[in-house]
């Protein structure tokens, strides 16, 4: 009995052995697939939490170099000291931010954010606000220009009026005298604050306005007017006289020409448009005043509207090419102008017994108006009728009217600009200690004398008369760098006794002289002048004693004394600021 219990106590002992290592392989394999399937499981979400981090990180320095970026730009806005290169350190994190400037009306800024080597890098370009481009060596309006005693422009001569001259007149570039426009409109509607706000340009269905009318005489179509304001930047429109049909703008152009988006400011102003031809327009037929603008939902244009205030047309809204529709309210009509043609173009030397040598030196320049009379020209005469001129005239089409460079809304933006920077009432004298001014409206007089220099930080409207003389100077900041500054006078200014007004010192910056006086002695410069630019838009400017300028525009010119007007290509694109720091938009922004 003893050895049988044995045997089964062996036995069951050898299953129990058995057992428990099977049970153990289980747990092993049970642990195995437990850590698989936790591996599995964990495996993603340390993944996950990788890609969490680095997307922090990244999104962390994204918004670091906005930080740097917007930091720069703050600074270039307002003026405030920034090297080409700078660094924002936040959190033991970095920000290089680094300027760039391309030319003189481009800045780009360019900034990288590094998060534990983690980069983004975003580039915003900034661009001065579009620039007002001086074509001419001078431009004139229906008082036209003069030239005696060996008066000199070297340049080409654009006039709305006549050119006149005696035999030492030199023009060494191209003498253009186009028919002029009317003193008053034919056609108006409009004055004062508008009743209605009609913006367009801003979607498709709201791209372009037109707005009919008919003329009271036949005669050729010169220029038109629109009071208009912009919102953001928006791109030039064509202006467009359209045929009628069936009510509303045909598909037959008439006349085109531009609407410079520069001349139109942020508040209403009146602007105008002039016209690459002249087409005569008849008496009781319905033409349309079309702009055909592009479309953005940021950047577009404002025209001021009435309710009624026109019989001969309408308004209507909509998209030339497509569908017009009523204004809204129905029945507005818009704030223009249609100007027609005044007196022909006239190119004529002051003594008739013999030729005027008003010499045109390049070898394209040539004379042209629709009458040319005692002229000796190294060029073609073009022109309709001629007498005793050095050559026959070649018959080619009159020169249209053009529109000045400078709007009465950009004058009134100027304005705004100088009296937002503070008011000095009463007369303001510099003498040989000098003083630094701007911007700032001055009620009363500023005069500049005695050796004295006046530095021009910002925009200048002076209500009375400007002053420059004894040797004086008005010069810009040199933070204006190659932009450009503005000085206003609502009465005359004058420049003599080696009076000298000039620009930043940087190559290209230039100062205008601005007078909205509508006298005969508006800008007077007798002696002196500088890298200045002469502006009297109603009025006129005489240049004598050998003045020497850079531009001149006004109403009416006289050039004599030796004097010279010697236009400089840059002239082309000015960039005019609103102060030092610069009148910048933003042209793009993103990442790189």
């Amino acid at each position: 009995m003893i050895n049988k219990i044995k045997i089964i106590f062996k036995i069951s002992n050898g299953i129990n052995k058995e057992s428990g290592a099977a049970m153990l392989i289980s747990v092993i394999f049970f642990l195995f697939i437990s850590l698989a399937i936790i591996g599995g499981l964990v495996s993603p979400s340390v993944r996950e939490f990788k890609d969490a981090s680095v997307g922090l990180n990244s999104k962390r320095s994204f918004f670091l170099a906005e930080s740097g970026s917007e930091d720069a730009f703050y600074r270039v806005l307002k003026n405030i000291p920034i090297g080409s290169s700078e660094t924002l350190t936040l959190d033991s994190n970095t920000a290089t931010t680094t300027i760039t400037s391309v030319g003189s009306d481009k800045i780009v800024i360019a900034s990288l954010g590094d998060v534990y080597s983690y980069q983004r890098q975003n580039d915003i370009t900034l661009s001065t606000n579009t620039g007002v481009s001086f074509n001419y060596g001078v431009q004139v309006g229906q008082g036209g220009i003069n030239l005696t005693g060996s008066g000199t422009v070297n340049g080409n001569v654009y006039a709305n009026g006549p050119i006149t001259g005696d035999s030492s007149a030199v023009i060494t570039g191209t003498a253009i005298s186009a028919d002029s426009p009317a003193l008053a409109a034919d056609q108006t509607n409009g004055s004062g604050t508008p009743s209605y706000d009609v913006a367009f340009a801003n979607a498709s269905a709201t791209q372009d306005i037109a707005q009919g009318f008919q003329v009271s005489v036949e005669s050729p179509l010169n220029k038109a007017q629109f009071y208009i304001k912009k919102v953001g930047s928006p791109s030039n429109a064509t202006v467009k006289i359209m045929n009628d049909s069936n009510g509303s703008p045909g598909t037959n152009v008439v006349a085109s020409g531009t609407l410079s988006a520069s001349s139109v400011t942020t508040s209403y102003g009146w602007v105008d448009v002039s016209f690459s031809s002249n087409p005569i327009l008849s008496v009781g037929t319905t033409y349309w005043l079309v702009v055909d603008a592009g479309t953005s939902s940021s950047k577009y244009y404002v025209v001021g509207a009435s309710a009624g205030g026109y019989s001969s047309g309408i308004g209507k809204i909509g998209q030339l090419g497509g569908t017009w529709n009523n204004t809204s309210p129905s029945g507005l009509d818009y704030y223009f102008s249609i100007y027609l043609g005044g007196a022909t173009g006239l190119i004529e030397g002051n003594s008739h017994s013999q030729w005027n040598q008003l010499h045109i030196g390049t070898v394209s320049g040539s004379a042209q108006a629709h009458t040319v009379n005692y002229t000796n020209a190294t060029g073609n005469i073009y022109c309709q009728t001629g007498t005793g001129n050095n050559k026959s005239c070649t018959s080619q089409t009159d020169p249209t009217y053009i529109a000045f460079p400078i709007s009465d809304a950009n004058i009134a933006g100027w304005k705004s600009e100088a009296e937002a920077g503070g008011v000095y009432n009463g007369d303001y004298s510099v003498g040989w200690a000098g003083a630094t001014l701007g911007p700032k409206k001055i009620i009363g007089n500023l005069s500049v004398s005695g050796g004295g220099i006046l530095t021009v930080t910002g925009t200048l409207w002076v209500t009375g008369n400007i002053q420059l003389s004894g040797g004086g100077t008005i010069k810009l900041a040199s933070s204006y760098g190659a932009n450009d500054g503005v000085i206003i006078s609502d009465k005359s200014i004058s420049i003599s006794g080696g009076g000298h007004a000039t620009g930043s010192g940087t190559a290209g910056s230039y100062i205008m002289m601005l007078s909205t006086d509508t006298g005969t002695d508006s800008i007077s410069v007798s002696g002196g002048a500088g890298a200045v630019i002469c502006y009297a838009p109603y009025g006129t400017i005489e240049i004598s004693g050998g003045a020497a300028l850079k531009e001149a525009t006004a109403y009416r010119i006289e050039v004599s004394g030796g004097s010279s007007v010697t236009y400089e290509s840059g002239l082309m694109n000015n960039n005019f600021s609103s102060g030092p720091s610069g009148s910048w938009t933003v042209t793009s922004w993103g990442e790189k």
